[in-house]
């Protein structure tokens, strides 16, 4: 069922995997990312320029599966999908697979609308880890194979004296990772202060506006052809290695899951065994 536009709040979601035709006057889509607690709900809110999105204490989850927020801006309409955080060793192995079969399932469902204009990597400023990597490889990489515009929105910057500051300090810890944007935008999404902040809030909307509207032009991603032939996902490659499991010990599959599908030691351990075991 494809979601009802209107100006700003939240709409309708869908979880069925429905695919539905796309509208010829459909809203850009985004697909929102990142770990729980780096403020993707703060920064829907600072996008919309009103408060549509439920924020949470940092380390709530409160997006189960996926929520979708249709917004306005400079003329533009867009469907912002912010998705549950993805984190490991945080989750249980359980909880882990099934965010990203869920993941999977927006994905899919979006390529069946239309496609995908951007997706917008939400990160707190702090160190780069090995996590981030892995949520970078499973949207980018291996859902949406390199064809979608890719951006990193950077929060909780606003102790900084220049939040671009932050960038060029830790530009080549990205790098180090393979974490290749196409752009950045160094922000604040805490609203309700005063002064220099609430100045650099008004200055986050403007830079994060300008970037999302930059990136979701016309002709900035790849054309996709449509359906499964070129549509190439993390569970489809578990599924790969289940058919090789045959003749691949368990101790071989642990390799090929934290090597390709950016999963760390503990959780490929776990989950070869379940493929064994299945």
């Amino acid at each position: 069922m494809a979601s009802e536009t209107k100006p700003y709040g939240m709409t309708s979601s869908s979880h069925s995997g429905t695919t539905v035709p796309p509208a010829p006057d459909r809203n850009k889509t985004i697909v929102l990312f990142g770990e729980t607690g780096a403020g993707k709900s703060s920064l829907v809110n600072l996008m919309a320029g009103e408060e549509v999105a439920r924020t949470s204490p940092d380390m709530e989850r409160c997006t189960l599966q996926w929520r979708d927020y249709a917004i306005g801006f400079d003329g533009g309409s867009y469907t912002v999908f912010d998705t549950r955080g993805l984190e490991e060793p945080q989750l249980g192995t359980k909880e882990y697979l099934e965010s990203v079969d869920n993941a999977y399932r927006l994905i899919k469902e979006l390529d069946g609308r239309g496609g995908i204009d951007l997706l917008l990597f939400c990160v707190r400023a702090s160190k780069v880890t090995a996590t981030l990597q892995s949520n970078y490889r499973l949207f980018h990489e291996f859902l949406c194979e390199k064809k979608v515009p890719i951006v990193l929105a950077i929060t909780h910057l606003e102790k900084e004296q220049r939040m671009e500051d932050w960038w060029e300090g830790h530009r080549s810890a990205f790098e180090k990772y393979h974490i290749r944007v196409a752009g950045h935008a160094c922000l604040t999404t805490a609203n309700g202060l005063e002064g220099r902040h609430k100045e650099l809030y008004e200055e986050s909307r403007v830079t994060i506006r300008s970037l999302v509207k930059n990136f979701t032009a016309d002709g900035q991603k790849q054309a996709w052809m449509g359906g499964d032939n070129l549509f190439v996902s993390l569970m489809r490659k578990l599924k790969g290695l289940l058919i090789r499991s045959s003749i691949v010990g368990r101790k071989d599959l642990v390799p090929r899951l934290t090597e390709r599908c950016g999963i760390s030691p503990d959780v490929a351990e776990q989950v070869a065994n379940m493929i064994k075991q299945n």
